[in-house]
C-alpha cells in the first residue's frame, strides 16, 4: 500500500503542479519545504482522502521533504460527528493528524463563541487571525512564524468578515445585543486590508523570509469587498495565499497592490483535495498544486490505510455510525443540491442549490410549511448541504442535509418583507448566495438582466433596495403577493430571529412559534409522517416544480 501511495503522490505532483513563481528569498533549506493545506473539511473525516489519507500523505512526504500542515477553516461543522460533539471530536482528530496552524472560518462559531474558544485551548496547534477581534482587540495572534532549517515562514490568518451573517449574529453580541466581536468589517474592505497589511508588515519586521496567508475568504461575488482578490489586490508582501470559504479549487497567480505576482490556491471541500505550496531548496521559488480524490470510495477505504489517524477516526465514528445508519425512510428519486449533468473543469458536480430551485430545496421548504401550518416557508440554500441518493434514507442522510441544528420558527410578516427577503436572497443570481431562498407556498421570478440594487450596512445586514426589484410576479397560493397583507412565514431561528445571511428585514416581527423542533427533525417528520415514509414522483424533477423561474432577458414591449 505504501508503494502505491507513493506512486499516486508522484503522479499527482506531476499532473497537478502549476507554474512556479520566483521569489527573492534566499533559501536556507537542504530539502524542499512543502506546505500542505486543507479547507472546508466540514467534518468530512472519512470522505475523499479522509484524515487517515491526509496523515498518510503527510508522513510519506516527510520522508523526502520538510512538511507543514495548515487548515483554512470550517473544519468542525458539517456532519453529525461535529454536530453531536459540538466540534470536540474534530479537534481530537486534527491533533492526531498533526496540524501546525489553523484559522477560524465562519462555521467554527456555529456552536457558540464560548464553545469555539474552549476548543482552541484543546487544540495542539495555534489558531491565528489578523482580523478577528473582541472589543477591537485581536482574539488570536495575527500571525505565527515557523522556522524550518533556518528559513522563517510567517503564516498570517484572515477570517471572512461575512462570519457575522454566515454564522449566527447573536454569537458575536453581548447580552444587550451590542456587537463585541468583529472581523474588521466596514463595508468598504479598507479596514480589513489595513489589518492584514499590518500583520504582514509585522511578520516581515520580525524577520520572516516568506509570508503565506491562510485565509477563509473565497471568490463569490456576494463576498465583495472581502474576497481573496480584494485582499490580495489591496495589500503587499504576501507571497502566497491558501484560501477557502467558497469550496472552489481555483489555482492562479494574480497581481498585488504593487503589481507583483502572488499565488492564490484553494482545495475544495470534504477532503476531496489536499493543496500544497512548495518552497524549493534549490532557488527559493514557489510552486503550487492540488492532489485530488474524486472516487466515490474514500482513499482510506480503497487503499486500506491504517495509521494513528485512522484509529482516531474509528474511535470517533464507530458507535456514532451505528446510530446514524438507522433507516428512517426511502426516496424513489435522487434529491439533489447539484446540477444533475453539468460538471466543472475538475469533474466536480456544480452546486445549484444557492442560485436555482432543486427538488431537495422544494422538499425541505415543503417540510417547514407542512410542519408549521404557515402560509409560506423559506429555507436558505446555504442551509441545505448535501444530496440524497435514491434508495434508503438514513438518520445520517437527514442530519447531513441540515447539520446546523437550527430550530423551526413561525413569524408574521408583510408582503413587503417577503419581497425584500426574496430580492436579497436573489441579489447575486446567477451567481451563488447562501441566502438564496428555496420556497414553499409561493412562486417567483428572478429577472437577472436587472442589476441588483440591494444595500447593506457594514455588518452585511440588509438595509433596503434602491432601484428596480429583480424579483417579480410573486404569487402566494396562486394569488399576487399583497405588499400590505400579513402572512405567516416558517423557517428557522437563524434567519427569522437572528438575521442570519443578513436577513434583517425580519427583525422585530411578531413570533408565533419559537424553537419548535430542530430543522433535521422537521424534514424527517415530513417525510415519515406526511409522505408516509417515501419521497415519491412529485419530486422527480431535479430542477424542482417550477416555483423559481430565472428570466434572463427583458420581455418585449
Amino acid at each position: 500500500m505504501k508503494k502505491l501511495l507513493g506512486l499516486l503522490l508522484a503522479l499527482a505532483m506531476l499532473l497537478g503542479c502549476f507554474s512556479a513563481v520566483a521569489e527573492d528569498a534566499a533559501p536556507a533549506l537542504t530539502k524542499d519545504l512543502v506546505i500542505l493545506f486543507t479547507s472546508d473539511v466540514h467534518c468530512g473525516i472519512d470522505q475523499g482522502f479522509g484524515y487517515a489519507g491526509l496523515y498518510a500523505v503527510k508522513q510519506q512526504m516527510a520522508k523526502s521533504y520538510n512538511v507543514l500542515l495548515v487548515d483554512d477553516g470550517d473544519s468542525i461543522q458539517g456532519e453529525p460527528v461535529g454536530t453531536m460533539t459540538k466540534g470536540d471530536a474534530i479537534i481530537d482528530l486534527m491533533n492526531a493528524v498533526g496540524y501546525d496552524v489553523a484559522i477560524p472560518g465562519n462555521h467554527e462559531f456555529d456552536y457558540g463563541m464560548d464553545n469555539f474558544l474552549s476548543l482552541t485551548k484543546k487544540a495542539n496547534f495555534p489558531y491565528i487571525s489578523s482580523n478577528f477581534t473582541y472589543k477591537d482587540e485581536l482574539v488570536f495572534p495575527a500571525y505565527v512564524i515557523k522556522e524550518v532549517e533556518g528559513l522563517k515562514v510567517a503564516f498570517v490568518g484572515i477570517t471572512t468578515p461575512e462570519s457575522i451573517t454566515k454564522s449566527t449574529p447573536k454569537y458575536f453580541q453581548d447580552e444587550n445585543g451590542n456587537y463585541v466581536y468583529g472581523f474588521m468589517e466596514d463595508g468598504t474592505g479598507e479596514k480589513l486590508y489595513a489589518g492584514v497589511q499590518s500583520a504582514v508588515d509585522a511578520a516581515r519586521a520580525e524577520g520572516a523570509d516568506l509570508v503565506i496567508a491562510i485565509a477563509h475568504l473565497g471568490n463569490e461575488a456576494t463576498s465583495s469587498p472581502y474576497t481573496y482578490a480584494d485582499v490580495l489586490g489591496n495589500t503587499t508582501g504576501i507571497d502566497a495565499m491558501v484560501d477557502g470559504h467558497s469550496h472552489d479549487t481555483d489555482q492562479l497567480v494574480m497581481k498585488n497592490k504593487d503589481g507583483e505576482d502572488v499565488i492564490r490556491a484553494a482545495c475544495g471541500t470534504k477532503l476531496e483535495g489536499i493543496g500544497y505550496v512548495t518552497i524549493s531548496a534549490k532557488d527559493g521559488s514557489l510552486s503550487y498544486g492540488l492532489y485530488t480524490w474524486h472516487n466515490s470510495v474514500s482513499a482510506p477505504e480503497l487503499l486500506g490505510i491504517e495509521n494513528e489517524a485512522s484509529e482516531a477516526v474509528s474511535a470517533a465514528t464507530d458507535e456514532l455510525n451505528k446510530k446514524l445508519a438507522t433507516v428512517v425512510a426511502k426516496t424513489a428519486v435522487d434529491l439533489t443540491i447539484t446540477d444533475p449533468t453539468a460538471k466543472d473543469e475538475n469533474g466536480t458536480a456544480i452546486r445549484i442549490i444557492r442560485n436555482a430551485e432543486t427538488n431537495l430545496g422544494d422538499l425541505c421548504a415543503d417540510a417547514y410549511k407542512d410542519q408549521s401550518g404557515a402560509d409560506i416557508a423559506f429555507v436558505n440554500g446555504g442551509g441545505i448541504r448535501v444530496s440524497i441518493a435514491a434508495g434508503d434514507i438514513t438518520l445520517n442522510d437527514i442530519l447531513k442535509v441540515h447539520p446546523f441544528g437550527n430550530e423551526m420558527c413561525v413569524i408574521e410578516v408583510t408582503g413587503q418583507q417577503v419581497l425584500d427577503a426574496l430580492e436579497f436572497g436573489a441579489r447575486n443570481t446567477p451567481g451563488e448566495c447562501g441566502g438564496f431562498l428555496q420556497v414553499a407556498g409561493l412562486t417567483y421570478e428572478i429577472h437577472t438582466y436587472i442589476e441588483s440594487s440591494c444595500t447593506t450596512d457594514d455588518k452585511g445586514m440588509f438595509t433596503g433596495v434602491t432601484g428596480e426589484y429583480r424579483v417579480k410576479n410573486v404569487k402566494v397560493a396562486g394569488e399576487d403577493l399583497d405588499l400590505t397583507k400579513t402572512y405567516t412565514l416558517a423557517s428557522h431561528n437563524y434567519m427569522l430571529l437572528d438575521s442570519g445571511d443578513g436577513m434583517s428585514m425580519f427583525a422585530g416581527s411578531k413570533v408565533l412559534q419559537k424553537s419548535v423542533k430542530l430543522d433535521n427533525q422537521v424534514l424527517m417528520d415530513y417525510i415519515v409522517d406526511t409522505l408516509g415514509g417515501v419521497v415519491g414522483e412529485a419530486y422527480a424533477d431535479p430542477y424542482g416544480q417550477g416555483r423559481i423561474v430565472a428570466v434572463s432577458e427583458a420581455p418585449a414591449n
